[in-house]
């Protein structure tokens, strides 16, 4: 499966390239690709009841999700966005403790880290949508990352923790271009509910169920020893704060 994936990974990386549809950061590949019209489409979102009433959203840090993140702070929402690579965690960004000029900044992964605060999981909120960055999703929801399976590990530790479950919404938000006909998914694959582009709002009825927690056997011990969330919910002491 992971040669399939590849490939499509490969083929959408190309093809927004060459289509002139990808923006800075460059390259793209082996990112999350930013791509022109990102903003139309986190703008979609506003249609999504469940998104109109969050009062926690989660998105994550990649540059064509930073309108998400954005569009949540200027909404009033409490916004949980994952370090990079979850090396610290989780941060905590409070739009009330922003004035307006600095929702922009916030919503960076450097303003992220100036306005938000660490995230003490044992007392987190719950979260109520989620949005997950992707390099391919197809119309049933199967969805593709960038292959570190950051997302699937993030939702694992909120879901281990009773902060998300099998009901909490998720959506992705993409280029029309990265819209497939079809991807393999695994156990540990994460699909999405809705489907956001500069175009139109998908929503998938997704039927895949997702993963109940952390599958710790199909985690390499490299991987876990590189996020300290992980070496600390292993040895069973729990999540308390991140660092």
């Amino acid at each position: 499966m992971n040669g399939k994936k590849g490939e499509i990974r490969e083929r959408i990386w190309a093809l927004m390239e060459r289509e002139g549809i990808s923006r800075p950061p460059l390259p793209i590949r082996h990112r999350i690709p930013n791509f022109i019209g990102a903003e139309r489409a986190a703008e979609r979102l506003r249609d999504i009841r469940a998104f109109q009433e969050a009062r926690v959203v989660k998105v994550n840090p990649d540059s064509p999700q930073l309108p998400v993140r954005k569009l949540a702070l200027s909404s009033g929402k409490l916004l949980i966005m994952p370090t990079p690579r979850l090396r610290r965690g989780f941060l905590l960004i409070d739009p009330e403790r922003l004035s307006s000029g600095a929702i922009r900044e916030a919503a960076s992964i450097k303003g992220a880290f100036k306005y938000g605060e660490e995230l003490d999981l044992n007392g987190a909120p719950r979260i109520d949508f989620v949005v997950a960055g992707s390099v391919a999703v197809a119309p049933d929801g199967s969805r593709l990352g960038k292959g570190g399976g950051y997302s699937e590990i993030e939702y694992g530790i909120l879901r281990e923790l009773g902060l998300v479950d099998e009901d909490t919404p998720i959506a992705t938000t993409v280029h029309e271009v990265q819209i497939v006909e079809e991807i393999p998914m695994e156990d540990h694959d994460l699909a999405v509910d809705y489907i956001a582009t500069p175009a139109r709002l998908i929503e998938t009825r997704r039927i895949r169920p997702r993963p109940k927690g952390i599958m710790w056997d199909e985690l390499p011990s490299e991987a876990i020893r590189g996020i300290p969330l992980l070496l600390r919910l292993k040895s069973g002491r729990g999540a308390k704060g991140i660092g």
